[in-house]
């Protein structure tokens, strides 16, 4: 039964002025009003900061894929010490919280290096977070290749070897090019959770949209106003991304079945 029938429109009429009252009136209004001034006054440099953590998102997930790639084709060798290569690495860069890993790339590996004589070596806060971010997501990157490639029939493989060519053809021009379908929607999903994960990276002092927001809640005491503003930015672009891999998704599946 509509609505209408079941509240008489005097009912209806009285509350749709009290939402209006409420929204207009009551401390809703109180709570928007400080995130539209926060919004016009550090607007630009949010966005700013929102730039350069997808920038550090996506030389992360750029040198990830390689790193991914690499040790994704040591898994599908049939070589004992290939595969055992890529177990330890993927065992430890994923047992090891990134935090850590933050800071021992941050901090550690220059102290060490800075120990032999006559070196100085420094690492800039977006050095060290490509690195992290790049280990950290390669790890998981070479679980999804390693699917992707074991996803292509092992008889695609067969038939390239018996037509003549070498491995590396068979891999480069056969196997990848089919695995690369199945792999794209996993890779987008990866790189959502890469760009959450650049929030970790201000430790380091990396001013990306976290860190930046630390300093503008200093400067404003306005503690819920800000961490708002900022989760509505990274809950568009991760929307954003997350509608793109499923429209991905299904134009790859379409190409399947046709």
């Amino acid at each position: 039964m509509p609505p209408a029938r079941i509240f008489p429109r005097a009912t209806v009429a009285f509350l749709l002025n009290d939402v209006d009252i409420f929204l207009h009136h009551s401390t809703m209004r109180g709570v928007f009003h400080p995130m539209q001034q926060i919004i016009e006054t550090y607007g630009q440099l949010l966005l700013a900061a929102m730039g350069k953590t997808l920038t550090l998102a996506l030389c992360g997930l750029f040198f990830a894929c390689l790193i991914g790639l690499l040790f994704g084709i040591l898994s599908v060798l049939k070589n004992k010490v290939c595969n055992a290569i890529y177990r330890v690495f993927v065992d430890v860069i994923r047992g090891v919280p990134m935090i850590v890993l933050a800071y021992f790339v941050y901090f550690g590996i220059p102290y060490i290096i800075n120990k032999s004589p006559n070196i100085s070596f420094t690492l800039s806060a977006l050095q060290a977070g490509t690195v992290c971010l790049s280990l950290n997501c390669g790890a998981y990157m070479a679980e999804i290749i390693r699917a992707g490639i074991q996803s292509v029939d092992i008889g695609q493989m067969e038939a390239s070897r018996s037509l003549g060519m070498s491995y590396s053809q068979a891999m480069r021009k056969v196997v990848l090019p089919q695995a690369i379908r199945t792999m794209i929607p996993s890779i987008i999903n990866q790189f959502i959770i890469t760009l959450k994960d650049t929030s970790i990276l201000s430790v380091i002092g990396f001013p990306e949209l976290v860190n930046t927001s630390k300093n503008v809640v200093a400067n404003t005491g306005s503690v819920f106003e800000v961490w708002g503003v900022v989760a509505v930015m990274y809950l568009i672009i991760i929307t954003l991304l997350s509608y793109a891999a499923k429209m991905l998704e299904r134009r790859l599946n379409r190409g399947r079945k046709l």
